[in-house]
């Protein structure tokens, strides 16, 4: 995390994603004595089209400013999809500005009215997956979906949520590659900087996929977990923004064996007590996470 700190993510952005490339993927021969995992950085200029010292420069930070065509020449060496180049092109841009005036994370009203009518799980997410608001289903889902709880710091500190997860190390991938994305620039945000900081002193495994720099989108898609009480459950992720803030759905397909459970489900949570997405008053800033 050196880079990051003294400002040079794209050095360290660059560096990480080299390092992921093996030389069959660039074409080129294994080579017999190789010290470096994935390509040499004189081997990344040469497929780029850039002399080695330029790259170099790029690489320690020296040279902040390379050109469109650069870039895209260095994301087509690094084999990086859509979100991964956008990504990289972002970190390129970034210019000094002034600091942001934070604002609350504030559940609109009519987010609350939402979460009270949908009879699936249902949540409102933060920018730092923390969750400002519940409706009883999700709290039957997972516990870990109350009010006040982080989905990260559950994912990687909560023994009960990595058995939770069917793939655990998958889902871990996948939430610190959308932090990234999440993140951008705004690097200087107290609520980044506590939860990442938090997360590489407590985790080895967070810290080995922060340092590899991914980024990807994590708004759809498919959740495989083990619930306690019902059992296997394979539901739809579904992400929708209000405002400044996300409702996050999971349903199942109809008909399905999950759509009986997940009803089985609402059956036994309507028997515990109810008001999880009430527990605060629309517009209140949540509670800062302990």
């Amino acid at each position: 995390m050196k880079d990051e700190e003294s400002g040079n993510r794209l050095g360290g952005y660059l560096r990480a994603r080299r390092e992921l490339i093996s030389p069959a993927q660039a074409g080129l021969p294994p080579g017999g004595n190789r010290r470096v995992p994935g390509l040499r950085r004189e081997e990344v200029a040469l497929l780029a089209g850039i002399s080695p010292d330029y790259y170099l420069r790029l690489e320690r930070g020296r040279d902040r400013n390379p050109s469109l065509q650069v870039l895209e020449s260095l994301a087509r060496v690094l084999r990086l999809d859509d979100v991964e180049r956008t990504y990289l092109l972002g970190l390129a841009a970034v210019r000094a500005r002034a600091p942001r005036r934070e604002r609350p994370e504030r559940v609109p009203a009519r987010a609350h009215q939402l979460l009270a009518h949908l009879q699936i799980p249902a949540f409102i997410e933060g920018r730092a997956f923390d969750v400002l608001a519940s409706n009883p289903m999700a709290v039957a889902f997972s516990p870990r979906l109350r009010p006040g709880q982080n989905r990260l710091r559950s994912l990687f500190l909560d023994p009960e949520e990595q058995a939770f997860q069917q793939d655990w190390a998958n889902s871990a991938a996948d939430f610190v590659a959308a932090l990234r994305t999440t993140i951008g620039d705004d690097i200087d945000n107290p609520l980044f900087v506590e939860l990442v900081g938090e997360l590489a002193l407590s985790s080895q495994r967070f810290r080995t996929l922060w340092a590899r720099h991914d980024v990807r989108d994590l708004d759809g898609g498919t959740a495989a977990v083990n619930h306690p009480v019902v059992g296997e459950l394979r539901l739809h992720r579904d992400k929708l923004p209000i405002d400044d803030v996300i409702l996050v759905v999971y349903y199942p397909d109809k008909g399905s064996d999950s759509d009986e459970k997940l009803q089985l489900l609402a059956a036994l949570s309507r028997t515990e007590p109810a008001g999880t997405a009430h527990d605060r008053p629309a517009d209140v800033p949540h509670p800062k996470t302990p």
